[in-house]
């Protein structure tokens, strides 16, 4: 059997996993908390040891699943080899192969982006910063790639490495996006198709 410590780790995770699941459901304002207890099979007042309110829990399993996004991509992009076009490749690759699974639970990805417009002004706040952080962590993995290939000489010298960055995770959302709309749009498709000429531009051989 496990210390305290660690049981009461393993049933936050079981709350946030329910909660998780509830809240991609109905969304935040169709959700209770009696419903989350439900999921997890635990009392109400079980959860409120671990979450003051709604607002509370909603925002720990924005953080949780974020940091699950978050080393997902940053395992992804650690164990990348090759040259710096042919890890460009592999990363958004590796994003996209993710869709399915991630399809199934982007309503809950458009309710964190909503909660950064909406709610109280403290719930506001806390995920605003919070995407701050998270884009500017991932822009700088990115960046980092493409700085990489100047300094080898495979991209043009005068790249600017953060906005090619920035314009490269705006695209990925967009086109998560845009296949959340359209059942029949293939988000890893259309950016393969893209990328020949992505790289042409970036290419340090090209004249």
């Amino acid at each position: 059997m496990g210390s305290r410590a660690e049981q009461k780790k393993e049933k936050k995770e079981r709350i946030l996993a329910a909660a998780a699941k509830v809240f991609n459901r109905r969304g935040f304002n169709g959700t209770v908390i009696a419903d989350i207890a439900s999921e997890a099979q635990i009392g109400k007042g079980t959860l409120y040891e671990y979450f003051d309110s709604k607002e509370d829990l909603f925002f720990g399993v924005f953080d949780w699943f974020s940091r699950l996004m978050t080393q997902r991509a940053k395992v992804s992009l650690a164990s990348i080899t090759g040259s710096a076009e042919e890890r460009l490749i592999a990363v958004g690759e590796s994003l996209f192969v993710d869709w399915p699974e991630m399809k199934a639970f982007f309503s809950l990805v458009m309710e964190f982006w909503a909660a950064s417009a909406s709610g109280s002004p403290k719930l506001r706040r806390r995920f605003k910063d919070y995407f701050h952080t998270v884009y500017s962590e991932f822009r700088g993995l990115v960046s980092k790639l493409i700085r990489e290939g100047t300094e080898r000489g495979e991209f043009r010298p005068d790249v600017v490495p953060g906005a090619v960055a920035a314009v490269l995770v705006g695209t990925w959302d967009a086109l998560f996006l845009q296949a959340w709309f359209d059942e029949n749009f293939d988000p890893g498709r259309t950016f393969k198709e893209f990328l020949p000429v992505l790289l042409r531009g970036l290419s340090a051989n090209v004249k």
